[in-house]
């Protein structure tokens, strides 16, 4: 096997750090959000639930321009602008007393879309040998950054609230950018290609590659599910008798134990005669895991179980997926199929908060899982085809 140098060793180590202090940014107020919001001026169970999903659509919209416009400006650059935005977003949410002001907040940290600009980098910084196992490093701390969020969000709202973790957040971004700009090696050339960068003129055929269109749904669906659940599960879990300050006791066991479990799921789903067999089982445990969480809503053992099957279907087809994308993806497209997959992905976190919000005003919880439930089974029906 091919060894990473150190140069290649120290860009890989810092530019993960630089995606998972944005990510933690972005995610630590999932759960305490739908319980905090109540305190915030006009709010309503549709406006909370854009507030949580809005970011996924300046994200999905963003993520192709800011990768077009690091082929012109410099990659350094765009992730300094990008960064800036998320900083200003996790300010503006930060002072706002409305929910309308937090909406704009979290827009302004959705236009923050560096991914596509960050995987750029360390194609120009990486050997095409070593590239494949520099990417799962970053997918690797992106999963365990999602879950440290989780735990770290109740923590910090203990000490200064939402408002708290969004100073927080802004503090992060800060040091993201102090590592880019002292520890990140400056690429001598930028060699990234069309298998990094999206094009525009690749979209149609992507768009039409069917299943390129499977992939892509179900990340829509994994994603909008993530969205609209937590509208309701820091409820729930408040409700069987955790505060928002303690609701980590619940959920780190539950991440703990789904990591473990995720791993040899992952193993089983990369290997070629499995491939099918692994998805679709995941996307079935997927089912099987919203109806577990709509049935033992209010119950302890019910919902931590339910809750852990959800994670681990989602853990592992969060990191399968964009592996099969690469694989199926025309060649010479391979950047405009992740990118067009990236933006699936954050439309999905947007339509999951948005439509979950309307159903949560207007039909309360069993309609927004029940709505989370028909996608999934949705999405088994099409790779069972």
């Amino acid at each position: 096997m091919i060894q990473i140098t150190s140069v290649e060793r120290r860009a890989v180590a810092t530019l993960a750090g630089i995606f998972s202090l944005r990510m933690l940014g972005l995610f630590m107020i999932l759960p305490i959000f739908s319980i905090y919001a109540k305190q915030l001026k006009f709010v309503t169970p549709t406006t909370i639930g854009i507030a949580l999903g809005i970011y996924g659509l300046t994200q999905a919209l963003l993520q192709i321009p800011f990768g077009l416009a690091s082929d012109r400006l410099g990659r350094k650059p765009m992730i300094i602008v990008g960064l800036l935005l998320f900083i200003a977003g996790s300010v503006v949410a930060a002072l706002s007393d409305t929910i309308y002001g937090v909406i704009l907040g979290r827009s302004l940290q959705g236009a923050s879309a560096i991914g596509c600009v960050i995987m750029a980098l360390v194609a120009d910084l990486t050997r095409e040998e070593v590239r494949v196992r520099a990417m799962a490093v970053i997918g690797i701390t992106i999963g365990l950054s999602f879950a440290l969020s989780m735990i770290l969000g109740p923590i910090l709202s203990d000490f200064g609230g939402v408002k708290g973790i969004f100073w927080t957040t802004a503090v992060l971004a800060v040091l993201a950018i102090l590592v880019l700009v002292f520890l990140v090696p400056t690429p001598t050339k930028q060699t990234a290609g069309s298998d990094t960068i999206p094009k525009f003129s690749s979209i149609p055929q992507i768009l039409l590659h069917s299943p390129l269109r499977s992939l892509n749904f179900g990340v829509l669906v994994l994603h909008a599910s993530l969205t609209a659940l937590f509208l309701k599960i820091p409820l729930a879990v408040q409700a069987i008798g955790y505060s928002k300050s303690l609701a980590w006791q619940f959920y780190l066991p539950i991440f703990v134990g789904s990591l473990f479990a995720t791993v040899p799921c992952i193993i089983v789903i990369e290997k070629k005669s499995w491939a099918r067999t692994g998805l679709i089982g995941m996307v079935l445990a997927l089912v099987v895991s919203e109806l577990g969480i709509l049935y033992y809503f209010n119950q302890w053992l019910g919902l931590a179980l339910s809750l852990g099957l959800f994670f681990t279907a989602f853990n592992t087809l969060e990191a399968s997926l964009p592996s099969f994308v690469s694989k199926l993806a025309p060649p010479g497209s391979k950047g405009t199929a992740l990118g067009v997959y990236s933006s699936a992905q954050f439309l999905g976190l947007f339509l999951g908060g948005v439509i979950g919000g309307w159903l949560d005003s207007g039909y309360g919880m069993v309609a927004v899982l029940l709505f989370c439930i028909i996608l999934a089974v949705v999405w088994l029906t099409w790779i069972l085809k």
